[in-house]
Order: C-alpha cells, then sequence, then structure tokens
C-alpha cells in the first residue's frame, strides 16, 4: 500500500444537488478501493458487472463470507499456522446468528486463528515516522516506526516484571501523547487488556470506568495543559488509587518541570525509569484467539454508569484496515491526524493506521486555543498532513470564529477532511469547501464506540453530496426501518444492521450471560443491532444522520431529529450553538410535549422577540411547522459529554425536574443549573 497523487476534483459545485467534490477517472483507477475491487474481479470473486463502490457495497453484504475473508488477504496478518498450513479453519461460523457472540451458536470470525495486534501495528521497523506529537505549543517530538518497536519492548518488560499477564488490564489516564500509544502497545503485546481516559476526567468518572475493570497498572502524566492553562494531575491520583485496591503498580509520566512526587503510590515509578531499566529492545508477541480482548472503552454515562465494552484484536483491526484503505484511501506515505483524547474511540482508530505504516499525527491541548485558532492547520501545513479528522463541532466554532484556513495556510498534501462526534451541517460543507480546501474529499463519518468503528464513511471514488454520508461500510448491513421493522426511503427511520461483523463487541464486562450486551442492542428489534441512531438512505444511496433515536421529537406524533433544527438554528450569526429537547407539562391544564430551542448567543446578540421570530420563521421555511419551537430561550453554556457531544438527554432530564444519573460523564456539568431557570423565564 503506497502512496499516491492527490485526486483531482471538480469546483464547488454551484447546484444543491450538484456533487461538491468528485474524483476523476484517473484518480479512482489510483484508489485502493478500486484496485481492491478490480483484484476480486481478476480471481473471479466479485462478477463484472460490480462497477462502483456502492454495487460492491451490495455484493459486500450478500457475501459476508467472501468479503471479510478477502479483508483478511488484504490486512496479511501475522499469524500462527494451522496443521494443514492454513490461517483460520473457517472466515465465520454462525453467519445467520446476529445476537451476541456465541461459542457454539456464533457468530465466531474467524475460528483457530492467533494473531497479536501489536505485532500487526509494528510491523515496519525503519526510521520512516510513525507518531508525530504536537501540543498548542507546537511541534514537541517525533517517533520513528525503529524507535517505537523499542520503546514498546521496554515498556513490556516493565509491565510483565511488575505481574501483568494474558488478559490483564492496564489503565491509562493520560493526554494524547506518544507514551500513550507505546503503553497501549506493549499491553498488547503481551496479551494484556489496554482501557484508557482523558485527564480532564474528574475521580468520580475515572473510577466510574477504571472501578469496574479493575487495573493492575495504572500509567498516568502528571499534568497536562488546555487552553493555555496547567493542570495538576496529582491530587485526583491519590484519590483515584486509594479507590481502586486492584492497582499493585502506578507509573508517571512526567510531563511538568518538576519531579512528580511518588510517595504514597503502589508501585509508584516513573515512566522513563522504566523504560531506561529495561534491557529488551525488540518486542516479542503472544498471539492469542481472534477475538481475545484488546480494548474496553466506556459508553458516554449519561444514563447511568458506563458500560464496559470489550472489543477483540482481530475484529477490531480488520475493520480498521477496511475503514483506513479502502474508505479513506491511507498508504504507507500518508500523514493521518484525528484531533480527539484517548478516552474517545477515535483515537484507538487513529493508532490503528499504524498497521498500514502510515504516520499519525496526536496533538493535546485545545483545537482552538486564544492565542491561535488556526493552529491545527498551521500543524497540518507543517507536517504535511494528507487526511484531517474533526469533528462537526470544531468545524461550526472554527467557522463561527471567522477564521479562514485557505488564507493563512497552504495545504497541498490535504486530500480528505473527516468529520464525526455528531451530524454535519450543510453549511460546514460550504465552509470547508470555500475557507479551508476546495479539492478535498469532505467525508462524514458516524459509527460508534459500541463498534469501535464506522456503520457509513467515506467512498474515495465516489461524490460528495451536501449534508449527506458518502456510503455504507463495506461489509456491514446497514439498513434504515421504520419503527415496524420495516425498510424505509426518503425517510427517517432507525438506523439498523441486520447481519454479524467482526469488530461487534465480544461482550461487556461483567456481563456474564449477556444479559446487559442483549438489552443494549437487539431489545428493540429481535436479532438485529439497533445502533440509536436516527437516519435516512438518501437518493445518491448515502446516509443523512438527523441525530440520536432517543433524543428524537415527537410534537403531534411527528418524530423529527434533532440535527434538522442545528442545520438551521447553528447557520445565524447570533448563535453559537444551540441544543433542543422536548418539554412536557405536567398538572391541571397540562398539554402535549413542546418543542424546547436553548440557544448560546454569539459575543453581544440579545435573544429579543425579533430574533426569537427569525429563528422560528427559518425553521419553519426550511423544515415544517412542526419543527418549529414552542419555547425559545437562551443559556450561557451547553453540555456536553467528553468526546464533545452535547447532551440532549440530560438536559431533558433535568428540565423535567429528575436527577441526571451520572453528572462526571459531561465535561461541564454545572451548565445544567441554568436550564430549569432560562425555562421557566421563557414560559
Amino acid at each position: 500500500m503506497t502512496e499516491h497523487a492527490p485526486p483531482h476534483a471538480s469546483p464547488h459545485a454551484e447546484r444543491d444537488d450538484a456533487p461538491l467534490w468528485q474524483p476523476d477517472a484517473t484518480a479512482i483507477e489510483r484508489t485502493h478501493l478500486q484496485r481492491f475491487l478490480h483484484d476480486l474481479q481478476r480471481r473471479g470473486v466479485v462478477p463484472a458487472d460490480v462497477r462502483d463502490s456502492h454495487a460492491l457495497w451490495r455484493w459486500s453484504v450478500a457475501h459476508p463470507e467472501a468479503f471479510w475473508g478477502a479483508m483478511w488477504d488484504l490486512a496479511d496478518f501475522a499469524c500462527d499456522r494451522l496443521p494443514d498450513g492454513r490461517a483460520y479453519e473457517a472466515v465465520v461460523r454462525g453467519i445467520h446468528r446476529m445476537a451476541p457472540p456465541d461459542p457454539v451458536l456464533g457468530p465466531q470470525w474467524f475460528p483457530g486463528a492467533r494473531l497479536n495486534a501489536a505485532e500487526q501495528l509494528l510491523r515496519r521497523r525503519d526510521d520512516h515516522r510513525a507518531i508525530v506529537s504536537w501540543t498548542e505549543q507546537g511541534a514537541e517530538r517525533v517517533v520513528s516506526y525503529a524507535e517505537l518497536a523499542r520503546e514498546v519492548a521496554r515498556c513490556a518488560a516493565g509491565l510483565q516484571a511488575a505481574g501483568v499477564g494474558v488478559g490483564d488490564r492496564v489503565a491509562g489516564w493520560l493526554p494524547n501523547v506518544p507514551e500513550a500509544v507505546i503503553a497501549m502497545l506493549a499491553t498488547a503485546s503481551i496479551g494484556a487488556i489496554w482501557s484508557s481516559c482523558s485527564p480532564d476526567f474528574g475521580t468520580a468518572g475515572v473510577l466510574d470506568r477504571f472501578g469496574q475493570i479493575a487495573p493492575t497498572v495504572l500509567i498516568v502524566a502528571d499534568e497536562y495543559r488546555y487552553a493555555g492553562k496547567r493542570i495538576d494531575v496529582m491530587p485526583r491520583l491519590r484519590e483515584v488509587v486509594a479507590a481502586l485496591p486492584s492497582v499493585r503498580a502506578v507509573w508517571v509520566v512526567e510531563r511538568g518541570a518538576a519531579p512528580a512526587t511518588l510517595d504514597g503510590l503502589p508501585g509508584g515509578r516513573r515512566w522513563h525509569e522504566v523504560l531506561a531499566e529495561a534491557s529488551a529492545d525488540t518486542p516479542s508477541f503472544t498471539r492469542l484467539p481472534f477475538d481475545h480482548p484488546l480494548y474496553i472503552l466506556y459508553s458516554s454515562g449519561t444514563t447511568g454508569l458506563p458500560k464496559c465494552i470489550v472489543h477483540g484484536a482481530g475484529g477490531t483491526l480488520l475493520q480498521h484496515v477496511k475503514e483506513h484503505v479502502l474508505h479513506t484511501d491511507i498508504g504507507t506515505d500518508d500523514v493521518l491526524f484525528y484531533f480527539t483524547t484517548c478516552g474517545w474511540m477515535m483515537w484507538n482508530w487513529l493508532v490503528s493506521a499504524l498497521a498500514i505504516g502510515a504516520t499519525i499525527v496526536l496533538y493535546d491541548g485545545a483545537p482552538l486555543p486564544e492565542a491561535d485558532p488556526a493552529l491545527l492547520w498551521r500543524m497540518a501545513e507543517r507536517e504535511g498532513i494528507t487526511v484531517f479528522g474533526t469533528s462537526a463541532k470544531y468545524l461550526a466554532a472554527l467557522e463561527k470564529s471567522g477564521a479562514r484556513p485557505r488564507e493563512l495556510v497552504a495545504l497541498p498534501r490535504l486530500r480528505a477532511i473527516l468529520s464525526t462526534g455528531s451530524p454535519l451541517a450543510e453549511h460546514s460543507y460550504d465552509f470547508v469547501y470555500r475557507d479551508i480546501a476546495p479539492a478535498v474529499q469532505l467525508a462524514s463519518i458516524s459509527g460508534g464506540t459500541d463498534i469501535v468503528s464506522c456503520f457509513a464513511l467515506g467512498d474515495p471514488t465516489g461524490p460528495v453530496y451536501r449534508g449527506e454520508l458518502q456510503m455504507r461500510g463495506l461489509g456491514m448491513a446497514v439498513d434504515v426501518w421504520d419503527d415496524d421493522g420495516r425498510p424505509v426511503r426518503g425517510q427517517a427511520g432507525e438506523l439498523v444492521c441486520t447481519a454479524p461483523f467482526p469488530s461487534m463487541p465480544v461482550g461487556f464486562w461483567d456481563d456474564p450471560d449477556g444479559a446487559k450486551y442483549h438489552a443494549a442492542y437487539f431489545a428493540h428489534f429481535p436479532g438485529v443491532w439497533r445502533h440509536g441512531d436516527w437516519a435516512e438512505v438518501t437518493a445518491h444511496d448515502g446516509l443523512v444522520i438527523h441525530g440520536r433515536s432517543d433524543a428524537t421529537l415527537n410534537p403531534g406524533g411527528v418524530r423529527i431529529g434533532t440535527a434538522e433544527l442545528y442545520r438551521q438554528v447553528e447557520t445565524m450569526p447570533e448563535i453559537l450553538e444551540s441544543l433542543v429537547t422536548e418539554h412536557a407539562p405536567v398538572g391541571a391544564g397540562a398539554t402535549e410535549a413542546r418543542v424546547v430551542l436553548f440557544v448560546r448567543l454569539a459575543p453581544g446578540a440579545v435573544l429579543d422577540e425579533s430574533l426569537r421570530e427569525r429563528i422560528r420563521g427559518r425553521i419553519r421555511a426550511a423544515t415544517s411547522p412542526h419543527h418549529v419551537p414552542r419555547v425559545i430561550a437562551a443559556v450561557s453554556d451547553i453540555p456536553r459529554t467528553r468526546s464533545g457531544k452535547i447532551s440532549e438527554l440530560a438536559v431533558r432530564e433535568v428540565i423535567h425536574g429528575r436527577a441526571v444519573k451520572n453528572v462526571e460523564a459531561l465535561v461541564n456539568p454545572e451548565s445544567l443549573a441554568e436550564f430549569v431557570a432560562a425555562l421557566g423565564a421563557a414560559l
């Protein structure tokens, strides 16, 4: 998988239904996706009449064993061999069983295969850049593939000396720095399980997560910096360690100017001393079954304790290789960046690009630092980033800030911008093509922590349409159903997946009978994965995500996705951000639930009746009378989870007088107090 020239693209379209971007025929032929298709056709695996990505998707879901077998070949796993020389006994057993995996009934992917995730990510051992690390202060460190392998070997030796073995948990409470990647790879290399969260989690948030999985070793940074501020982690660390009796060793990554104080920490060590004392320079790898746990990730936890979602090594890597190579067209000389923390699944997704031999860029800090709101784009220019990943909220905030990266930096190598975390509004598509890069592929992608990957994402061979995700993921039997379980087109419904796929969780932690797992995904439509997104299949066979289905509005019996309102409201210059929910009056004279819109205003803006009427008029003209909020109120902040998603459910609970079960899941829980008063004042 080698580098290719950036594709030529058509200029920004003039008509609403015309593509905003489309690769030319030469660029399409150079993509990994097109080469993959041609190779399968030459081998007689795929019929000759499969001519584009959507036809390939239809073939892939109709023939899952052939498709995922071809993906195994593309991933080129280093693995043990069975006595007869095969790498595995079968591609899948129990393909028709969509419910949680069962060792007898299935689905079981690649039984008999034995591999190691870290071995796959460390196959390159030269001086090519593996990791580039930046902070708000600029470039910090470059780690080559050869250096990465050495440090992983030393870290793994330290973990084994601390008594860590197969199946033990190692927890990282770290900023997005190279040490986090090194520790994860070292953990995986010995067959232990990695779990991480970012240092902005408070004590309760950390314990809600790590307290459920009983880690043996805790790796933590003594401080981190955000928005120009230094935040000391050590006082919280002592509280956390005191409540985690399973922890036998604490390793501290020192990022502050002064040495950290380790007194009272069980097995307290400094990271650099652990690595310096280890004699190993070449990593070794414990090969384990395909579905051996690699990661424990966490749901947002806004409705209770976070779910501990266990992901297997083989399924995670196979899915990520598919998404990186075929859907994002990443090769060995690409430079991939995603703005993320170690507590969001996009960190795991980013790190998997090491399996391809690409360079990954880590950034630790605020996305829009006050001193230089365009810092991430200056970083992209300097490091030659080819694929720039971020969130829809970042792009919206960047647009509101007035920044025009196109006027500030040159990005000749940039060929794709990825966005996820929430639906990408149509005006953000226009902003990217107008003010960032007019010739890039803009791919809005959508999936989740639940699958540590995507249900819908980019297509480097197909057009980009305003407001649409380009295609459903290859091998993913994704559909949109109404409440009666019937496929729908041209209208919104529940996003479902009707057939198994390798990156389904291998289970939830501490869920021996699978009851929590089943309730999370299979209770609504028996035997079918219901993801919880409110979505629509478009005329172009792409997808539009209208928001979370558990946050949809239902005025007058008409279900409305919250993103439909955000797309209209947040184009207005007076509004920085908004949140919409329903409020059901109670008591005498109570009426049906009303739509309530909360807005965070731009500096100097005033929410008077004139602005309210303009908001209502814009929503009515672009959507329908059902969408128009009965109440519009101003607030100073919007509650967000630590992955940047706004929490409509938390606001719905608080305005109905119900306690929010887990405020530690929010980065700014103090914002909730304002909503009840704001609603009362507006009624």
